[in-house]
């Protein structure tokens, strides 16, 4: 990852920048989740399912393994949600094609319609958002939040270029 401002590195945050960039993040993450929030009411689900199904959705065919690692839930509390959207006809759970044991996922036609619902209306608020601040602060953001992720491994998922596989 590379310096979107190699100057603005030797200049130390003061408190008041970080506390405004802590207040910042509520404000946008709670005006980022109302319009999903207000879909998610109407199933009876939470953001839990919606976070089940944002990710199966972007990398199909992933393992019950892979998502409990990217959650970072616990498998009592997937198996409530997963259940749900599984006996509602959201998500297929098939075997792997190697290890039978392995637990393969993918939306549903009924389940893409409900991805797109929930992440049309943050697709246009991020789109929106990137065009009104300008191609420098784009960088700037996704650096921002890539040292905000405490894991390598997680940082390393966005190396590359396209979500095939988590």
């Amino acid at each position: 990852m590379s310096d979107v401002n190699p100057l603005a590195a030797s200049r130390q945050p003061v408190e008041e920048e970080v506390r405004q960039g802590i207040e910042l993040l509520f404000f946008a993450y709670r005006d980022f989740t109302a319009e999903p929030d207000a879909i998610l009411v109407r199933y009876g689900f939470g953001r839990a399912h919606h976070r089940v199904i944002h990710f199966i959705g972007r990398h199909p065919q992933m393992t019950v393994t892979e998502l409990l690692g990217i959650l970072r839930i616990t498998k009592q509390s997937l198996s409530r949600v997963l259940g749900q959207l599984i006996r509602q006809e959201f998500i297929l759970q098939r075997p792997g094609p190697h290890d039978r044991r392995q637990r393969r996922l993918e939306l549903t036609a009924k389940g893409h319609e409900l991805e797109r619902q929930l992440s049309e209306p943050q697709r246009a608020r991020i789109a929106n958002a990137y065009r009104q601040a300008g191609v420098l602060a784009v960088g700037g953001f996704r650096e921002v939040l890539l040292r905000i992720i405490a894991g390598e491994e997680d940082r390393r998922r966005f190396d590359r270029p396209s979500p095939t596989k988590c």
